[in-house]
């Protein structure tokens, strides 16, 4: 017997190859291992270059007369940039092309990180600010461009394994956290305030004409149909949305809040706060890439996993501090503790919700390619840049007004109505479905009976 025609997509790789080809290869082919190495390069790349400033650049903009709310302002202004940037750069994906999108944001996110470590030399207060907001936003769009279009390479390279793969690159994501914040730490301690942005700048630099020659690309000249609010405005896509930004803001409320809270209670080094955001960049690193497997391999499960580690993540933050009404006292040990398990949790939320999104995008009538992919990448850059910017600026005046204890318990308040209100979703989702499924198989019935010959 013949095989069944599989048609060929019009989408075609450097090599000349039809898309279809990669789909069905039990090994993965040059344009996706070359796909692999520069995701894998911009998500370490560009984490180090968000984390350094963690450990030291709080204490620094203090020494330039600079309130703790206006620091958790600077932070949160990356996310803005971003999340603007992120719905832009989505929406017209097809029209600039993924490769010129992916290194131009390399190129420019590498440069004003070298800027970024000339500030000490700017005057105090006002100059200083305005230096600190304009360099942080230009670095939030040249992120925000690179990031969309590895997003939108990576699913559609790998089609079939999108959580797993992600879940894989976020191990790169990880490693820059992890190793962002320490060798900041004590490039800082060691050599001063620019050495540290100088040589992560030039490290990124040098990534870039790596990316132009491995880099494949993928062209769809079709422009999406659907938009942005018509995706958002999905309630599942609505509701996971708030997930993503509650987690984001999870994650960069540490930011300008834990290294000051670190400082003051146990009166550590730089160089050991920097250590101490190694527990949550490690954890979340190694358990990505589990996560993002059983995502792929039981997709039933995803919604379970991204409930559960909301949950986890909540009561994570509630002890951090801890919160003053649980009467525990504040000890190393137990924070570090927290960070490990938060980065676990942190994974198990995150990896499933890209997944999730493209999903249910598809089931309600986005087509497949690049242009969709473009749309589903910038809504979650968007989304996780809200939480981005939502986080450290609240956090910041938390801080400064109710403390360290207080400040994280609201935060992880934030995570536990997000993931009880998805948890309820696909708890009423689930009930909607078993309510269907006789009448759907009452009508198969009859159009089976009404298909057989009638008898005389």
């Amino acid at each position: 017997m013949d095989k069944p025609h599989v048609p060929e997509s019009n989408l075609t790789s450097d090599d000349g190859q039809p898309e279809v080809v990669r789909k069905e290869s039990r090994y993965l082919s040059r344009e996706q291992v070359s796909t692999l190495i520069s995701a894998a390069s911009i998500n370490l790349g560009s984490m180090m270059c968000y984390s350094i400033l963690g450990p030291f650049f709080p204490n620094e903009a203090e020494k330039k007369n600079v309130s703790n709310t206006v620091i958790g302002m600077i932070f949160g202004c990356y996310a803005v940039f971003n999340l603007l940037s992120s719905l832009l750069f989505g929406k017209y994906l097809v029209y600039i092309g993924t490769k010129f999108m992916f290194v131009g944001g390399m190129f420019v996110s590498g440069g004003t990180t070298i800027l970024f470590g000339m500030l000490d030399r700017a005057p105090d207060g006002p100059v200083f600010i305005t230096m600190c907001f304009l360099l942080r936003a230009v670095d939030a769009m040249s992120f925000a461009a690179s990031i969309t279009a590895s997003s939108s390479i990576v699913a559609k390279a790998f089609p079939n394994n999108v959580a797993t793969v992600m879940g894989s690159l976020e191990t790169f994501s990880g490693l820059g956290l992890v190793l962002g914040p320490p060798l900041g730490g004590f490039l800082y301690q060691t050599f001063g305030y620019e050495v540290p942005f100088i040589f992560l700048g030039c490290l990124v630099l040098l990534m870039v004409p790596l990316n132009m020659y491995i880099l494949p690309t993928y062209v769809d000249s079709t422009p999406s149909q659907h938009s942005f609010w018509k995706l958002v405005t999905l309630p599942k896509i609505g509701l996971l949305s708030f997930v993503i930004i509650s987690l984001s803001g999870s994650f960069d409320f540490l930011d300008p809040t834990l290294s000051l809270f670190v400082l003051n209670k146990f009166n550590l080094s730089a160089g050991y706060v920097g250590l101490i955001f190694l527990g949550l960049a490690l954890s979340y690193a190694i358990s990505s890439p589990l996560f993002g497997l059983l995502s792929d391999k039981i997709p039933y499960l995803r919604k379970w996993l991204l409930v559960s580690g909301n949950i986890i993540t909540a009561v994570c933050f509630m002890l951090l501090g801890p919160v003053p009404i649980l009467h525990i006292e504040s000890q190393l040990w137990l924070l570090v503790l927290l960070l490990v398990v938060n980065g676990i949790s942190a994974g198990m939320s995150i990896i499933p919700t890209f997944p999730e999104v493209l999903s249910c995008a598809y089931e309600n009538g986005f087509e497949e390619g690049l242009s969709t992919l473009g749309l589903v990448s910038g809504l979650f850059g968007a989304m996780w840049s809200l939480g981005a910017f939502i986080g450290p600026t609240l956090g910041g005046f938390l801080y400064e007004k109710i403390g360290f204890e207080w400040a994280a318990s609201v935060q992880g308040l934030w995570g536990l109505i997000s993931g009880l209100s998805m948890g309820l979703y696909y708890i009423v989702e689930h009930w909607r479905r078993k309510r269907c499924e006789p009448q759907n198989t009452l009508h198969t019935e009859e159009e089976r009976t009404s298909l057989l010959p009638h008898r005389i």
